[in-house]
């Protein structure tokens, strides 16, 4: 069986076009509709605000000595 994922929303009515598929005329198709959380088409307006996927942009993060070694009395070698 061959697999292939298209993303559409649907319109006011209940309608949904599938456009663009890899299948011939007369080819058994079976057809399985899932949910998605947000859509995935340009120009469609998500339905959920989206996560912050950068939380740290714009944050102060300050280095106070970054080659200072660390943990000196855990390395056995130099016992």
């Amino acid at each position: 069986m061959e697999a292939h994922k298209i993303e559409a929303v649907l319109t006011e009515d209940g309608t949904l076009m599938l456009r663009g598929l890899p299948f011939h005329a007369g080819d058994a198709v079976e057809v399985i509709i899932l949910s998605a959380k947000t859509p995935q088409l340009q120009g469609a307006a998500p339905s959920q605000p989206e996560t912050n996927l950068y939380p740290l942009r714009g944050k102060v993060i300050r280095y106070d000595d970054p080659t200072e070694p660390v943990a000196l009395s855990d390395w056995e070698v130099l016992q």
